[in-house]
């Protein structure tokens, strides 16, 4: 058989000395090392294609300030509109605790002025009215009266108060209050029914006018504290001095007195103050019944 054996190399070929392979390696690296050289050569610049996006302008670490603006002015509006709907509660807080201290107010001055046990102003009378009709305190019953003294020879003072009394009977009644006004005469001797009835045609239709005896006026201007001077005895024709008290007496719907008002309330003040008592009254029934309830508690 035939062996086939490895060619050999020559002699001269196989005995290559170290320096010549080091020298061969190291020019095949240099070589491929300017090949590469050559191929990763920066390429020419070009203007790019598409525009660039914006920088943000947002710095690192930092946060959007658009977004930051937008949360900002969300929170100064409801804080706006927080601070308008506080004052506004506080308003309507504040009106309703001052009317209803005023009402407390006013029903306590009423019941001071009502009095305890016996009253303090008002009371049982009998007078005429300018029809020849009998009134006496149940008329006063059912609705708030106002109540006048004065008589028709008055010059300037009974006329003045009068035209007033229909200013505020007026403005009463277009604000839905109704109202009885009474005017008594302190002059029984000349104002006689048909006088009376004469002399109110010149006021509000409305004002009611009584009169009586001598007795019967006297009676009822003391039961109202009506200071009353006129004389007992007159002769027909005689000139005699009238004087008398300058207050409008407010009574409630239960015939009882509750304020007073002078000379100092104007077409203003007068109807505001008779709507202030309106307002406040509480019936007698419910009075009582409230006192009995605060006594038993008590004890």
């Amino acid at each position: 058989m035939l062996r086939l054996l490895p060619k050999r190399l020559p002699f001269s070929q196989s005995l290559v000395s170290p320096r010549v392979l080091l020298r061969s390696n190291f020019s095949t690296s240099f070589i491929r090392l300017n090949e590469n050289k050559q191929t990763s050569e920066p390429k020419p610049y070009t203007e790019p294609t598409q525009p660039r996006k914006p920088l943000s302008r947002i710095p690192i670490g930092g946060v959007n300030t658009e977004s930051q603006r937008i949360k900002d002015s969300n929170i100064e509006f409801a804080s706006w509109k927080a601070a308008v709907l506080m004052i506004v509660t506080g308003g309507v807080l504040y009106y309703f605790f001052t009317r209803e201290k005023k009402r407390i107010q006013v029903q306590q001055d009423a019941e001071s002025n009502r009095g305890y046990g016996r009253p303090l102003v008002g009371g049982p009378f009998s007078l005429t009215d300018e029809n020849g009709e009998k009134f006496t305190e149940a008329n006063l019953k059912g609705k708030f009266s106002i109540l006048y003294f004065g008589f028709t020879h008055c010059p300037d003072i009974c006329p003045d108060e009068l035209d007033k009394l229909g200013v505020w009977l007026d403005q009463l009644k277009k604000e839905g209050y109704e109202l009885q006004p009474v005017f008594i005469t302190c002059d029984p001797a000349r104002d006689t029914p048909e006088v009376i009835k004469e002399y109110l045609s010149d006021f509000h239709k409305d004002i009611k006018g009584l009169t009586g005896t001598y007795q019967e006026v006297k009676d009822c201007c003391k039961q109202f504290r009506v200071y009353f001077s006129t004389p007992e005895d007159v002769k027909p024709g005689q000139d005699y001095l009238v004087d008398h008290s300058i207050f409008f007496y407010l009574m409630d719907s239960d015939g009882e007195f509750v304020d007073a008002l002078g000379r100092n309330y104007d077409n203003e003040t007068g109807p505001l103050r008779i709507k202030e008592q309106i307002d406040a009254f509480v019936p007698k029934a419910e009075r009582e019944k409230q006192k009995k309830k605060e006594a038993s508690s008590w004890w």
